[in-house]
């Protein structure tokens, strides 16, 4: 019984829901099912949930990750740490030492934080100190290198990890982006929010009239 419908809140794209997703949805259900359409909805909804999660499972870190790591060392002085991070307009690298070994992350909220602001504060903030005559906040840390504000230890996942467990580890770190290390915590790739959203359409969902 291969139902084919759109799920709620997807627009365009469609997702087939297995035997598996429908049986599952009405065993959560408690008591006695009578298929009204309402009931009817109720198990596609969950249904739809947990083929989500099922198809999510298939596609794993390896697939989605960055090879080509923007990465810095922990002697890297904040300002090319800077630089590297705005150059390639992204928000955070990791600092991997000997070995390829990973040994932290550095960040905007990093900069942020040893440059005053509050713990939810933003770069707004620093130019508001900075235009109350406070002069430029960054000065204090000019020669300070990546391993003085790096936060320690840093967040990793496995290659093997799946979108629905990388999901799951930036939502409860509150992190944007993951480095990928092997067993020996050797980095081999990056996987970022952005990443994981762009599979998950491309991977999981099928456009409309997509075979």
């Amino acid at each position: 019984m291969a139902i084919k419908k759109h799920c709620s809140g997807f627009g365009e794209f469609s997702i087939n829901l297995s035997d598996e997703d429908i049986l599952s949805a009405m065993k959560s259900i408690q008591g006695y099912i009578d298929i009204t359409p309402a009931d009817f909805n109720e198990i596609y909804g969950i249904a739809c949930r947990y083929a989500i999660e099922r198809l999510s499972k298939l596609v794993t870190a390896v697939d989605i990750m960055t090879t080509e790591v923007i990465s810095v060392q922990p002697d890297t002085l904040l300002i090319e740490a800077a630089r590297r991070i705005a150059e390639n307009n992204i928000s955070g690298v990791p600092v991997v030492g000997e070995g390829h070994i990973v040994v932290g992350i550095i960040s905007e909220k990093d900069y942020l934080s040893k440059m005053g602001a509050t713990e939810n504060g933003s770069f707004m903030e620093i130019i508001a100190a900075c235009l109350s005559n406070k002069g430029c906040l960054a000065m204090p840390i000019r020669e300070k290198v990546a391993k003085d504000i790096m936060t320690t230890p840093a967040v990793t996942a496995k290659a093997d990890n799946s979108i629905f467990e990388l999901s799951q580890i930036l939502a409860e770190n509150n992190i944007n982006r993951i480095p990928v290390t092997t067993t020996e915590n050797q980095i081999v790739g990056i996987v970022t929010r952005g990443d994981i959203v762009n599979s998950f359409y491309a991977r999981v969902f099928k456009p409309k009239g997509c075979a």
